[in-house]
């Protein structure tokens, strides 16, 4: 080991124990014996006179470290005290007999998961008399009981600690004690408290500590004498974890008179702290040989020089101090808390300086083995004060932690060390980077940080055209600067343990320190791999998983690291890439050098991409796949190579206890339990593809074969490259620059941090988010309050009273959210931490764009990408607000075209089979058309992207999501249709205009561009619009049919006698199939609008059958919804909750807009077969079109229209939403049809039944068969033609339709069945 401060190497082997009398380089005698004394000095007599001390040398100085070190017999027998308790002398956890339910318990047996409704268990040691405490680490604040029970308690799966008698508990997730019953007693915890349970068995009574402060007396007289002992117990529901205390380490909280349940091992501490006593001593006195003195130096100036008298005399120290150093509890009580009073007391370059020697010290002086375990130890003790230490205002505890965190880190040995082997094996490391909200503001300082208060007066109500935001007043704007200051000053101390906790991560990726070994950064990148791997696989079993909260806070302190080195490597290397142009290049999804486990690719399974894509890869890549990795990677032989890895480990428990319910001593399980053994150690790892290193350049023509490499047999090579090998890179396309990016290891962290937004970021960024929800949920109940209040009579005085009480708890619950949101702002949503996301999203943009380039291979892309980019662009428009505007991001506009370009190619990309990751960009589509600026963004983008986007559209709407693709098509019609303008749904605002809870619809933006796209395409090619319109026709008639069928069993439900609730699933079903119809109305009427032709101009051979279909589903609609004292009528009239959107005006008016369109719009010429065409359907009613406007008889000829009837529905009674020009174009067309009816009832001759389409029973015969000579009507047989060539009656193949009248002997014209 090399003494960084002399730069002379050392070996501990050099300067063993010798009682040999010449070694050289000894000081004389005196100087010697001075040192020595001044050294190990008695504790009680620090400053004997020199004349009466006996000589000292290292021949005589071992029997004198004996003396020092011999304990006084109290604190030896001390240990064996057990008066008072019963039970083994180290308490755990009773995992064999002292449980109810399932659980997981830590290899430790002190940490314990909850895994079934409500389990308990117990500790293995009981009291009967004397005062006792234990400590509980809360690791999750859910449902749990903590306190004491007797052996006799019997609890069950529903009745924990504290529901029997004998049993205590206290439960800070609902703030109550219990004893059989309950009552409210303490505070609410969180989790990174630490509750202490008391029980003082001389006085019966018992009481809880939360953080140290007492909660009082939470019993009393307690069941005392002969067979009552209380054994330490808990109770909690699935997923809750804690980890307990019960003397093992040194109690956080101790309290005066009460003992712990497990002795500490007092003799071992005296010696441990007489030994650092002496250790202290060396590095502050030093020998001055010339002068014959000691000299009195600062420790941090102290250096280890290379003399023998001071090796020697550390020799010594550390000879016994070492076997002691391997213990927790003297790791904790001395070695931790002499460090921290260095990082306390120093500067940092001192406390660095200090650490350094120390640590250099102990692996110079130690065997290995036992500097690993005191340094394993050390790291565990440092994490669990860091992770349950509380909020302070100055935040000075967690900054002491992780200055010594850095201080231990930065020492190169040590690092590697932890790194290889501790860091993300033995604890859960990403604690370090989480910084825990306060769930009690005023314990953590912020009504001193933040004085006032201040929260938006925002209006959630919408009217007409929704109401003006009020505008500020003097006084307020006071609070929200005095308010803004506050939130500063916090952030502004946050962010000093966020720098910190980016120097971690900065250590941690160092890749210069690879003298004499493997660089971290490296050992780093195989345990970040793991960890991905550990929380993508482990999806559902929360054990495995890092919670989300500690993944944003390690994502963003990732982000900065990686940024920084990034940037580093450009200003050496001009040639390479800033961060700001960071991307993924595409060969590392299909080069197999990176593993991304199980993870889904955007063409499907890699196993059946490497299979398909071969070819591929070898001409455009140079890849050859190894013929037995093809046959050996399926998911079959993975699931194997699987269950064989945990077949050991899986003998070595009872697992089949596990079924019936026990607590399984798991190997170290989860995040949630202990705070640092949260790992398992069993690893679910899959074969992880790497390439080969060729030893010459490649050529064009050259071809590497591939292999599979773990991710523990990756070396710098690998990844790195060499200079006949491109690591990470290999398999460059030509399209890709040859220049680098940056450091191939650098992409590898940068892939990782997009996976962990993917895996659990986005998610816990939209859940903090509930904060702000209800800080308006507040706001508004306060406003509301306060102007009951003005509008009290002041003679009711009770009832005023209630208000302005209700008006004080409203204030105060705003004072501590407020203050909890500007930590919640400061945390996650910054300014920092949104351009942390918005350079994710434009990496993934990036990454998506060179990796559309690469044609088929774009298929091997991880979904994810797609994924992040989608949510992440989400995540800023709706989570960062009203705080901070994505529009003020740099090259804002620019990016939200590329994602607008990603999401109109690859909604419908043949390349992306998965049908989650096409469903998420369908709906991504959907939501970017609602929004103007990102509707903007659409229409900026290439034209032949917008037309191939809008083709993709119009595509036949069967085997395909197509009910996505029809609310696309109708956001980009809302605004245009008839009465199709609101933003909220009128006939909601008529009868509850005073409710802001009503479903709130976006504003209508329209794109007259893509409209026209759309018309385009449909006047294109003879076959674009028929098959559009047949599929739109066809899910109309199923969405409406399922529509009412589903209102007549909620009508039926509703008229029995007894008591019925409908299903809510189902009224949400019914809900959407109505929703649904509406919106294929809108389409259709949208069709109409831009392209008549296609229904009018009956020169296409489609036109009339398409006309004649929508007359009939028309009046279909019409005849459902507009019947007197009809179903709908009824279903309408019972308002269930669910069922808000269900009523006339919605259907009605889409119906009315494409009758408009047709009836008035139109040619003399379309209107004239408009007329004819619904006249002729056997289901039309001119009742039906009477009742748009509220009459049950159509006007007289020359009249005006009457006033509507205020009890029947009216478009009149819209004219909010609805234009006097438009209600003119209802009279209108309501008049032509009167006239046309009349007409043709005149006009119209009785048919027989045996001239009548034996199909539809509706109109003449006019079509006959071949060959077989059947007979219909021209619309029933080209409405079936367009999705069957068979005959309805013999089955037979249809060749030709010949038109047919009955007084003809040959048919005048034929057309093509094809």
């Amino acid at each position: 080991m090399a003494s960084k401060g002399s730069g002379v190497s050392f070996s501990r082997k050099s300067y063993r124990l010798t009682s040999d009398a010449k070694v050289t380089g000894i000081v004389h005698e005196k100087l010697l014996s001075d040192y020595l004394h001044r050294v190990f000095s008695s504790p009680d007599q620090r400053s004997p006179a020199a004349t009466s001390r006996k000589p000292l040398n290292f021949q005589n100085l071992p029997e004198h470290l004996d003396q020092l070190l011999q304990v006084d017999n109290a604190d030896e027998e001390s240990q064996g005290q057990d008066e008072g308790r019963l039970g083994p002398s180290t308490v755990v956890l009773d995992h064999t007999g002292g449980f109810e339910g399932l659980l997981l318990v830590d290899d430790d047996l002190l940490g314990v998961i909850g895994h079934s409704n409500f389990g308990t268990i117990r500790s293995t040691t009981c009291v009967y008399k004397g005062k006792w405490l234990y400590e509980v680490l809360i690791s999750s604040q859910g449902l749990m009981q903590i306190g004491w029970c007797t052996i006799n308690c019997r609890f069950n799966q529903e009745e924990g600690v504290g529901d029997t008698h004998n049993s205590y508990a206290y439960d800070g997730n609902r703030v109550r004690k219990w004893n059989v019953t309950t009552t409210n007693y303490g505070k609410a915890w969180a989790a990174g408290d630490i509750v202490s349970c008391l029980i003082d068995l001389d006085d019966g009574t018992l009481s809880f500590c939360l953080n140290g402060v007492s909660l009082g007396t939470a019993f009393e007289n307690l069941s005392r004498g002969l067979g009552m002992a209380y054994f330490p117990a808990i109770s909690l529901s699935f997923k809750e974890s804690v980890a307990f205390n019960f003397g093992s380490r040194p109690l956080r909280y101790p309290v005066a008179g009460y003992r712990p349940l497990q002795d500490p091992p007092q003799a071992d501490l005296v010696r441990a702290q007489r030994l650092l006593g002496c250790f202290r001593t060396v590095l502050t006195v030093e020998l001055d040989p010339v002068e014959g003195r000691l000299v009195e130096k600062e420790s941090s100036e102290w250096q280890l020089q290379g003399q023998p008298t001071i090796l020697l005399t550390l020799a010594h120290i550390f000879h016994r101090f070492a076997p002691l150093l391997r213990m927790v509890y003297l790791v904790e009580a001395v070695l931790m808390s002499f460090l921290l009073a260095v990082v306390e007391t120093g500067t940092p370059a001192k406390t660095q300086s200090v650490v350094h020697q120390v640590l250099d010290l102990l692996w110079l002086f130690m065997e290995e083995y036992e500097v690993q375990d005191c340094l394993k130890q050390l790291m565990m003790s440092l994490l669990r004060l860091y992770r349950f230490s509380p909020i302070v205002p100055d935040l000075s505890l967690q900054i002491h932690y992780l200055r010594l965190t850095i201080a231990i880190l930065k020492h190169e040995k040590s690092r590697k060390f932890l790194l290889s082997n501790v860091l993300f094996d033995v604890l859960r490391s990403v604690v370090f980077f989480y910084i825990k909200s306060p769930l009690r503001v005023e314990e953590a300082g912020l009504q001193e940080l933040i004085p006032t208060t201040w929260w938006p007066h925002r209006s959630s109500r919408e009217g007409k055209d929704g109401k003006e935001v009020k505008e500020e007043t003097a006084e307020e704007r006071l609070r929200r600067r005095a308010y803004e200051r506050g939130c500063q000053r916090l952030k502004k101390r946050i962010e000093v343990v966020e720098e910190l906790q980016v120097q971690i991560l900065k250590l941690l990726l160092n890749n210069k320190d690879d003298n004499g070994g493997e660089a971290s950064r490296y050992i780093f990148l195989t345990k970040f791999r793991k960890f991905l791997q550990e929380n993508a696989s482990g999806r559902g079993n929360m054990p495995m998983l890092c919670p989300p909260e500690y993944m944003v806070c390690f994502l963003h302190r990732l982000i900065s690291a990686l940024r920084y080195y990034w940037d580093e490597y450009k200003a050496s290397n001009p040639r390479a890439s800033f961060s700001e142009e960071a991307y993924i290049p595409p060969q590392i999804f299909y080069n197999g050098k990176v593993d991304y486990f199980d993870l889904q690719r955007l063409g499907g399974l890699l196993s059946h991409l490497r299979k398909t894509l071969k070819d591929d890869l070898a001409s455009k890549a140079n890849i050859l796949i190894d013929p037995l990795e093809l046959q050996a990677a399926t998911m079959d032989d993975l699931d194997e190579d699987e269950d064989g890895e945990l077949a050991p480990a899986a003998a070595q428990r009872p697992m089949q206890a596990l079924a019936m319910g026990g607590a399984l001593p798991l190997p170290r399980p989860g995040w949630l339990s202990s705070p640092t053994l949260g790992r398992a150690n069993r690893f679910l790892s899959t074969a992880a593809m790497s390439l080969m290193t060729p030893r010459r350049p490649l050529s064009t023509s050259d071809k590497v074969k591939v292999r599979t490499l773990s991710a523990e047999q990756r070396t710098r090579e690998d990844i790195e490259g060499s200079p006949w090998n491109e690591g990470l890179l290999l398999g460059r396309l030509p399209e890709e620059p040859e220049q680098p990016l940056t450091e191939n290891s650098l992409l590898e962290v940068l892939d990782g941090a997009i996976m962990m937004y993917n895996l659990s970021v986005h998610q816990q960024l939209g859940k903090m988010v509930g904060v702000s929800d209800d800080v308006n949920e507040y706001a508004m109940a306060l406003r509301d309050t306060e102007d009951k209040i003005r509008r009290c009579p002041k003679w009711r005085k009770d009832i005023l009273a209630e208000l302005t009480k209700s008006q004080k708890v409203f204030s105060e619950k705003l004072d501590h959210l407020s203050r909890r949101l500007a930590w919640v702002h400061a945390t996650l949503y910054s300014q920092e931490k949104m351009l942390d996301i918005y350079w994710l999203l434009r990496v993934c943009l990036r990454t998506i764009e060179h990796g559309d380039r690469t044609g088929s291979l774009f298929a091997f892309m991880p979904e994810f990408y797609l994924s992040v980019a989608i949510n992440s662009y989400s995540a800023l428009k709706n989570y960062f607000g009203p705080v901070h505007s994505m529009e003020e991001l740099p090259g804002y506009e620019e990016t939200l075209t590329r994602l607008a370009a990603i999401l109109a190619k690859h909604f419908a990309d043949t390349r992306i089979i998965g049908t989650d990751i096409r469903d998420s960009l369908m709906q991504a589509l959907a939501s970017y058309v609602c929004y103007p600026h990102s509707l903007r963004a659409v229409e900026r983008i290439p034209e032949e992207q917008r037309i191939a986007m809008v083709r993709n559209l119009l595509a036949p709407y069967e085997q395909r999501p197509w009910a996505q693709t029809n609310w696309i098509l109708v956001r980009l019609w809302r605004g245009c249709g008839f009465g199709y303008r609101y933003t909220r749904l009128p006939h909601l605002l008529k009868t509850k205009p005073e409710d802001a809870n009503l479903p709130s619809l976006q504003k209508p933006c329209p794109s007259t561009l893509l409209q026209q796209h759309m018309a385009d395409l449909l006047r294109q090619g003879p076959d674009v619009a028929p098959s559009f319109l047949n599929s739109v026709l066809n899910q109309l008639n199923w969405a409406f049919s399922e529509f009412i069928g589903m209102i007549q069993e909620i009508q039926q439900a509703a008229e029995r006698l007894e008591r019925n609730f409908v299903d809510s699933r189902q009224l949400k079903v019914c809900a959407t199939c109505f929703d649904l119809s509406v919106s294929l109305l809108r389409v259709l009427e949208m069709t109409i609008t831009l392209v008549p032709e296609i229904f009018l101009d009956w020169t296409r051979p489609t036109s009339e059958m398409l006309l004649r279909r929508l007359a009939q589903l028309l009046n279909q609609v019409l005849n459902r919804v507009t019947a007197e004292r009809n179903l709908f009528d009824r279903v309408v009239t019972l308002r269930l909750p669910g069922l808000e959107s269900v009523d006339h005006y919605p259907i009605l008016v889409a119906v009315t807009g494409i009758l408009v369109q047709l009836l008035v719009h139109g040619p003399a010429s379309g209107i004239e077969r408009a007329t004819s065409v619904l006249l002729a359907d056997p289901c039309f009613q001119l009742r039906s079109i009477c009742y748009l406007l509220g009459q049950s008889e159509p006007p007289a000829p020359g009249t005006a229209l009457p006033a509507p009837d205020r009890k029947r529905f009216s478009l009149q009674s819209y004219t909010d939403y609805i234009s006097a020009e438009e209600l003119a174009q209802v009279g209108q067309m309501l008049a032509h049809l009167t006239s046309a009816s009349a007409q043709a009832a005149a006009a119209s001759l009785p048919t027989s039944e045996e001239d009548l389409c034996p199909i539809c029973y509706a109109h003449p015969i006019s079509a006959v068969f071949q060959p077989c000579g059947h007979k219909s009507c021209k619309a029933c047989i080209n409405q079936h033609l367009m999705n069957n060539k068979d005959c309805f009656f013999c089955k037979a193949t249809i060749v030709s339709v010949e038109d047919w009248e009955k007084s003809a002997t040959a048919s005048s014209t034929t057309s093509s069945a094809a």
